[in-house]
């Protein structure tokens, strides 16, 4: 999937109101996923889209706990948002990401999650 068509998912899935709010949105969420897959980060960046690679690169200098509940007060506080709206935006980047990587990939990276998150990537009957 290319750049462009990844932000256009992400922003009809989101219902955002541009473009640069969808970038946003997305730059965010995927790099505190990549913040939580470790190690594994590079080989999950590697099958995005080269524009957004780099976040899920990003990584800190502590690990992030793994806990979805974590994840989602993480993003709250960076999209300035409430807990239900970054559950809604974790959704729409995350269901977009699903379709976006293959699905051995997708498995990859579920399974170093807690099941918590797989409904996010519109799996919900792994949860």
């Amino acid at each position: 999937m290319k750049y462009g068509e990844f932000i256009a998912a992400v922003c009809d899935r989101g219902d955002y109101l541009s473009v640069d709010e969808a970038d946003h949105v997305t730059r965010t969420v995927l790099h505190q996923l990549g913040n939580r897959l470790g190690a594994h980060a590079p080989h999950f960046a590697a099958q995005l889209p080269k524009e957004l690679q780099e976040p899920v690169l990003r990584q800190p200098n502590v690990p992030y706990p793994h806990g979805i509940h974590s994840f989602l007060h993480t993003l709250s506080s960076q999209l300035h948002a409430t807990h239900q709206t970054a559950r809604w935006d974790a959704s729409a980047v995350l269901s977009t990401t699903a379709d976006a990587v293959s699905g051995g990939e997708l498995n990859q990276v579920l399974s170093q999650l807690p099941a918590a998150y797989a409904p996010l990537f519109g799996k919900a009957d792994l949860a």
